[in-house]
């Protein structure tokens, strides 16, 4: 049948709730059977039992083609296609025939890949050279809500907890080239302000770089380091995570980035905003994300792929 038939036959009531048919996502992350909201959810929607021996990790509301909703048996973007008047005029006219945003429930047992989602720009350029990994020309900025109290890595540390991280971290120091020392005496002595965001690009960008015998040989000294502090001291809860993410992701770079980025612990209710190009990661625990229509996602770290 299609979308026009579906329509004459059915005359749906646009104003009352119709009933959408959702997508689970399952990835290296997930929690297992019960354990997962988003299974959960997927088998109130669905009618299917949950296996307990299955992941489930991301329950998808929306029309994006890598995870569409259905109003059975059309796909919730044909349906909205035919029944433009229920996005309303503004809608329309900025975003046209379609959903402007993608919901999802993510119950996360292990830490997320640190990523960023590109801007429109670079969203076109990545869609047009590498089709097959970046699914679409949109970028994704993102809300997530804590629906438990919730963990996540989110942007960049400021210059003075990045003046802590080089005292504390002597690893890191292991990241500055020669052309970089020059600037990060003037950083470390206070001579300058914008020292801090170059040095933190520098050091950034050799980490994504380094290969993974450095990875390795770093992330070697830093625990034994910490496995000898944590006899004198209560360890710090970035030093805590650090090693949790290193037991979940060996020799990964991921694992020294985390020192670089903010370490949020949200309550029940409370949010947090991620921007384009922002680096990221969720630990665990289980959110609500609302974002634009998007599956674009590049890799930094705490990643298989």
């Amino acid at each position: 049948m299609d979308v026009a038939n579906l329509h004459h036959n059915r005359k749906p009531n646009v104003n009352s709730p119709l009933r959408l048919r959702c997508f689970i996502k399952n990835y290296d992350w997930r929690k297992i059977g019960i354990h997962s909201l988003a299974a959960k959810l997927f088998t109130l929607n669905s009618g299917s039992t949950i296996d307990s021996n299955s992941p489930y990790v991301e329950f998808w509301i929306g029309t994006h083609e890598s995870g569409p909703s259905f109003l059975d048996p059309v796909p919730l973007k044909s349906w909205v296609s035919g029944n433009p008047h229920v996005l309303g005029d503004k809608v329309l006219e900025k975003w046209g025939l379609d959903l402007p945003f993608l919901f999802k429930v993510l119950s996360v047992e292990k830490a997320l890949s640190l990523q960023a989602h590109p801007d429109k720009e670079s969203a076109r350029a990545l869609h047009k050279s590498l089709s097959d990994v970046y699914k679409d020309e949109n970028h994704k900025p993102e809300m997530a809500l804590a629906l438990t109290e919730f963990e996540a890595l989110c942007g960049f540390i400021s210059s003075e907890e990045l003046k802590d991280v080089f005292c504390n971290v002597p690893e890191t120091l292991e990241l500055l080239r020669d052309a970089d020392k020059e600037q990060f005496a003037c950083f470390i002595n206070e001579k300058g302000s914008q020292e801090g965001k170059v040095i933190l690009q520098s050091i950034f960008s050799r980490l994504m770089l380094s290969t993974k015998d450095e990875i390795t040989q770093m992330i070697s000294k830093m625990k034994k380091r910490l496995s000898l502090e944590e006899e004198k001291r209560q360890l710090t809860d970035k030093e805590q995570l650090v090693l949790r993410l290193e037991g979940q992701y060996p020799a990964d770079a991921g694992v020294m980035a985390a020192f670089f980025l903010n370490y949020v612990k949200l309550k029940r209710g409370e949010a947090l905003y991620l921007g384009p190009n922002e680096p990221h990661a969720y630990v665990s625990r289980d959110c609500i994300e609302c974002m634009a229509t998007s599956d674009n996602v590049v890799r930094a770290g705490l990643t298989s792929k």
